[in-house]
């Protein structure tokens, strides 16, 4: 173990020169964000789902979301550089892949929103997950907030001032990776992927910015999926940190999603299992 390391990351050491003097230039996240929205056809993923739900052997119903987050784990375990950050000016490396979504009691405009972070299992096929999801989402619905609400609630009880020094402490160890577990597990600004379900709410897709706090380097949106020549498409919009990988490893990361989404058959493997495919 390096010095380097943290508790939720490995130090890598940057390949190239562009890659050691780009955090320095861009010392900010949100100064080395990209962003990009693109089409992409799920046309055989819907009917996958269909399947899989019209056979009624599945305890949980798996949904298009579900589906969609799978057809990413695939792409995640595939191309690790996808699962690291940049804090502190250094490149880490997670040793889990975790994906992280608000879901919402009710389609309300006071309706409570609950966190729910998934840690992706690598022997776990998109059914496996999907019921996982499933029972999460049922759980912080009907069981209450998680334990990071709970340490939310302590803090925003405080007065103003005390609030804003605790922040501030909290920040600073955040930079060095010295946060406890109690402030990180939980907080969707430490996983590996951001998403958000735009089109439950029947809205488009849309650029969601990176936060400076935490470990999170990628945001997906997805819009609402509707059809196009007789094929089910949907926008998803990608918003991501270019310090942990070049443009053209998003780009084929990408395009291994939509490959995927055309060949869901593979989503009854294991997701961690080497995708074979051609660009």
């Amino acid at each position: 173990m390096s010095l380097k390391d943290r508790r939720d990351g490995k130090y890598i050491k940057p390949s190239g020169s562009i890659a050691v003097i780009f955090p320095y230039i861009f010392d900010r996240r949100v100064d080395a964000e990209v962003s990009s929205k693109i089409e992409f056809d799920l046309e055989e993923l819907c009917k996958y789902v269909d399947k899989k739900n019209k056979k009624g052997d599945l305890e949980y119903k798996m949904t298009y979301f579900h589906a969609i987050m799978a057809c990413f784990g695939v792409v995640f375990f595939n191309r690790n550089k996808l699962n690291r950050f940049i804090q502190n000016k250094r490149l880490y490396e997670r040793d889990k892949i975790i994906f992280s979504f608000i879901a919402k009691d009710k389609m309300t405009d006071n309706a409570d929103e609950k966190i729910i972070c998934l840690e992706l299992n690598p022997e776990e096929n998109a059914v496996q997950m999907s019921k996982r999801m499933a029972i999460d989402v049922f759980r912080s619905k009907n069981e209450g907030k998680n334990d990071f609400d709970d340490v939310l609630k302590i803090f925003t009880s405080l007065p103003g001032w005390l609030l804003g020094t605790i922040v501030r402490f909290v920040k600073f160890l955040d930079r060095h990776g010295w946060n406890p577990k109690a402030l990180t597990e939980g907080d969707t600004n430490y996983s590996t992927v951001i998403f958000s379900n735009l089109g439950s709410i029947h809205s488009n897709s849309c650029y969601h910015h990176l936060n400076e706090y935490g470990t999170n380097s990628i945001v997906i949106t997805i819009g609402t999926i509707r059809e196009v020549e007789g094929r089910r498409k949907v926008d998803i919009t990608f918003t991501l940190d270019e310090r942990i990988a070049d443009g053209f490893y998003f780009a084929k990361s990408v395009n291994m999603a939509q490959d995927i989404a055309l060949h869901p058959e593979v989503l009854d493997q294991k997701l961690s299992k080497k995708y074979e495919w051609k660009d």
